[in-house]
């Protein structure tokens, strides 16, 4: 079982370093990777690690898959992935600004019947779903845990609401959270037992990992950098309070600079506009990382991660924003001895969050576990 649980963790890994995660000799990892191999558990291949012939072990790939689901403020995004994490099905979609959970847990239970039946299977074919959302859920109700910071999925056990729909084990979190889960087990801070994934976008939170899980918080607010207090006689922000961080740095409060005459209606528009050339955009941008670099600074200064990882739309501007952004946190953060936590941008991109939810719907109920049959 701990040989198992390494992989459903990592992936793929070769026996050297499956002895080196699970604590066993390699002997040992060497005839219990031969047996589960022969009860088709798990599948081997030959590969050369610096210059050596190495052995790779993964989970055989099983008939039950899971599913990652990411809504974001503006996109709708699914994967479809067996127990060892490999997608074999994908697809994306815009969403309305104003969208509600009745309309779209409806959608979403039909593209994933019709995303199954693609690939000749059904939703009993669906072991567990993660669902990543735009605000922190409470993980004792389920629920959105502040009011107005997602209209229209409030007041709603979400995951409770699609298994109804799907008749499947459903974990619904936060984006930030399954953006950072990600990016420790596959991405950026991947071996990093702190770290920090900041989700910078139309909205902007952020996930902490500590000791490679994620960090909640007793209403699964942790990490929200977005409502940090900017200037507290600055505009009302949509979560009641005045200045926050959202209110000068995501999404909304960027485009809004712009008259709608110039066009500029997405993010994508904003950054394609500064990489052209135009000040006026590049300012807009760097201002934006500098207000996020001082809300980091605090953040960092309270969980101390090794690791910063900058994701979200706004992150594909690269160093226009990261740069101010990482000179506002050396100007604030406290120092150690090894100078101020690394920031570096997100290396799954956009589909960083739904990565973290199929992590998150593998461990649901051993998901993965219970798709494998093993020996006594």
């Amino acid at each position: 079982m701990r040989l198992v649980e390494s992989l459903k963790r990592h992936g793929r890994l070769t026996q050297v370093e499956l002895a080196e995660s699970t604590g066993l000799s390699p002997a040992t990892v060497s005839n219990i990777v031969k047996e589960l191999t022969a009860s088709g558990v798990l599948d081997t291949s030959t590969t050369s690690r610096s210059g050596r012939r190495a052995i790779l072990v993964s989970l055989a790939r099983q008939t039950g898959l899971v599913a990652g689901v990411h809504y974001s403020a503006r996109h709708l995004r699914i994967a479809l992935a067996d127990a060892t994490r490999t997608i074999v099905s994908e697809t994306s979609l815009p969403l309305a600004p104003d969208h509600r959970h009745d309309a779209e847990l409806d959608r979403l239970a039909l593209l994933l019947g019709d995303m199954l039946d693609s690939l000749g299977m059904t939703t009993r074919d669906l072991l567990a779903v993660g669902v990543a959302l735009p605000a922190s859920l409470d993980p004792r109700t389920g629920m959105v845990s502040t009011p107005g910071l997602l209209r229209g999925w409030e007041g709603i056990d979400i995951a409770s609401s699609l298994e109804a729909r799907i008749d499947c084990a459903v974990i619904a979190d936060s984006e930030a959270n399954a953006g950072a889960i990600a990016e420790a087990r596959e991405g950026a801070a991947i071996g990093i037992g702190s770290s920090v994934f900041v989700r910078v976008g139309h909205t902007i939170s952020a996930g902490i990992v500590v000791g490679g899980d994620v960090l909640p918080g007793a209403h699964g607010k942790a990490g929200q950098i977005g409502h940090v207090t900017i200037d507290e006689n600055g505009p009302v922000c949509r979560c009641n309070n005045r200045g926050c961080l959202e209110t000068y740095a995501a999404g909304p409060a960027l485009l809004s600079l712009f008259p709608r005459s110039e066009g500029m209606q997405r993010l994508g528009d904003l950054i394609q506009s500064a990489e052209g050339g135009d000040g006026r955009s590049h300012r807009v941008i760097a201002d934006a990382g500098r207000h996020i670099g001082v809300a980091l600074a605090s953040l960092c200064n309270l969980v101390d991660p090794e690791v910063v990882v900058i994701g979200g739309e706004l992150a594909q501007a690269g160093e226009i924003l990261l740069a101010p952004m990482r000179h506002s946190l050396e100007r604030s953060a406290l120092q150690s001895t090894s100078g101020v936590p690394t920031l570096v941008g997100a290396s799954l991109g956009e589909w960083a969050e739904t990565r973290g939810a199929i992590i998150s719907a593998l461990s649901v109920g051993g998901a993965a576990t219970s798709a494998i049959s093993l020996p006594a």
